[in-house]
This record gives C-alpha cells, structure tokens and sequence, in this order.
C-alpha cells in the first residue's frame, strides 16, 4: 500500500471527515489490549517498531541490533508482511521467497534465524524451543500477545508523525504521547537538520530524549560519482534512497518509486532495463526490493545497501546490557 498524500499533508477536510473511524481503529487497539493476556518468552525480548504505518527505519535497526548481539544467539521473529505463510515458520533462503515470508524477512535471515509467525507469542516459542538466546521482534509494538523487556520506537525524522492522525485519517497506528511515553528508547532517524526540525516541530518526543541516527550507504565500491543511474524502489519513502543515491553523486536519469513492498511485473522491470540500456546508465535498486526480483531480472540489477549509524551507540549498548546481553 502507498501512503495517502494527505497524511502528511497539513490536516484538511478529508483528514477530519475521517477522523470519527479513527475512533473505531483506537477502540480495536484498546480491545486487543484488555483481552490480550502477554507471553512471557524467557529470554529477553527486543522490539523494534514505530508509531506509524510504514517505514521508519526498523529494517535497519534490527540489522544493528543482530550485529551487536551476535554472541547471544539472537533470533528474529516477525509477521512476514506481505507473505502468505502463517507459521511458525523458519525462514529458509534456499526454499523461501518473498512471496512465502515478505521481503524484510529474506534480508534477516542472511543474518540470523528468522521466524515468521502472525502469532508471535507462538512463534517466540518456536525460536525459544530452536536455541534462540534472545529474540528481535521487528514491528511488534501495537501487538500485546508478547511480553517486551526492552521497546525501541523508530521515528522518521523528514515525516515524523505526519497530519497527527490516527489511521485511516492520518498515519499514526497510536496517540503520539503515548507510544513514546512507552518507549525504552526512542531513535530519530535523520541527518541534523532534519532531526532539528522534527524537536521542533513535536514537542513531544524531546522528553523521550531521542537518540540520534542516520541512514547511510554501506560501502561496496560502486562506482557512483557523475555515473548515470536509472532507480527504483518499493519501500516506505522512496525518497530517502534516491537522495542517497543523490548524495554519492549519482546522475539519476529516472528516479522511480513505488508503493512499499510492491511486487514487480515483469513488464515493469523490463521496462526499467530498457531504459537503463539506453540511457547507458546502472539500473540500482535497495535491498528490500532486489529480494523481490526473479533470477532473470535480479542479474541486470545493482544493489545498494545501506545501515543504521547510531550516533551514541553506549546508550543503545546500556539498554542492551541491562538485560545481560553486554
């Protein structure tokens, strides 16, 4: 799905006509939650999440997150968005594809065992009984069915909340104050000025203390600087890759985005080929979206990864070694 226009945009009459279902998504929220009786895993579990509908960041993070515990035999256990499998399941890069388990899972999985379960109570068991010494529960914030030791709430500094609405009127799964008042740790993610502008314009998040974050590209000795470029991508804010891409000195002849998570059409990608062909220009495209491609046009396609550089890394190190995974 691609984010309506008008969540973040300043509030206007299509915003406030649907704020009273806005009412009915809230009282769902709060009856999952009296009725929700939370598992407790017997490991420390760590979530990572965001207030919002769509990418904040989180892909990243629990990447981060699977480098820093690699000595505590970390699992993943996520919903698969976009995936047909149910589980419990372990993701497996020999048989699965993001049809099976959704795209973010196949980029955790090259990492560390991951689970794809719409039960994650049931697929923390799963991990648990598998060796799992902790366990990374990406997207889980609004989920009660599973006990959280340490809550990390990822907010997109260049979006940050958008209209202050909750779905379907505006972008928020939550109250703002609320969810961050939750939070064990907020990360903002963003270059400074950007970061900046969000304190001031929420002021809610500067008692949550956020901690500062960037996206970078991970260096892979592409050759980017005054190359011609044809991009696309499929993610939460297309945006933010191609003024990456931008950054390194790319000469993007076509910057295509589309809605997150989009499976591509063959015809879509051929399309993209030929116009890279004859721009003579590199077709490049995110990770999350080369996991989506088939063998064919996954050859004629340049990846670029990038990570999560936390600013003040000894903070999120605290957080982790309180709970005896220093």
């Amino acid at each position: 799905m691609k984010a309506p226009g008008f969540w973040y945009a300043p509030p206007g009459p299509l915003a406030w006509g649907l704020a009273p279902l806005s009412l009915l998504w809230r009282l769902g929220s709060w009856w999952r939650r009296v009725r929700a009786r939370p598992h407790r895993a017997g490991v420390p579990v760590i979530c990572v999440g965001n207030l919002t509908a769509g990418g904040a960041g989180k892909t990243p993070m629990v990447g981060e997150l699977l480098r820093l515990l690699a000595g505590h035999d970390p699992h993943v256990v996520m919903r698969g968005h976009g995936g047909r499998l149910r589980g419990p399941h372990q993701v497996s890069l020999d048989r699965d594809d993001h049809l099976d388990v959704g795209d973010e899972a196949l980029i955790h999985a090259a990492l560390a065992p991951t689970w794809i379960a719409r039960d994650r109570a049931a697929g923390a068991q799963a991990a648990v009984a598998a060796g799992a010494g902790c366990l990374i529960l990406d997207d889980g914030l609004q989920n009660p069915s599973l006990a959280h030791d340490l809550r990390i709430v990822m907010v997109d500094a260049g979006q940050g909340f958008g209209n202050g609405f909750i779905i379907p009127a505006g972008p928020l799964r939550e109250p703002v104050t609320a969810g961050l008042a939750q939070a064990d740790l907020t990360v903002l993610v963003g270059e400074a000025a950007a970061r900046a502008r969000a304190l001031e314009r929420w002021p809610a998040l500067a008692p949550s203390d956020p901690l500062p974050a960037r996206i970078a590209p991970v260096a892979t000795g592409l050759p980017l600087q005054g190359t011609p470029v044809v991009a696309f991508a499929g993610i939460g804010r297309p945006q933010k890759f191609f003024d990456t891409l931008r950054a390194l000195g790319a000469d993007l002849r076509l910057a295509e985005g589309f809605a997150d998570h989009y499976a591509y059409p063959p015809a879509v990608l051929d399309r993209l080929i030929k116009r890279a062909r004859a721009e003579g220009a590199l077709l490049v495209t995110t990770e999350k979206d080369a996991v989506r491609l088939g063998p064919k046009h996954r050859r004629e396609v340049l990846v670029l990864p990038v990570g999560l550089v936390i600013e003040d890394r000894a903070r999120l190190e605290a957080k982790l070694a309180a709970l005896g995974l220093g």
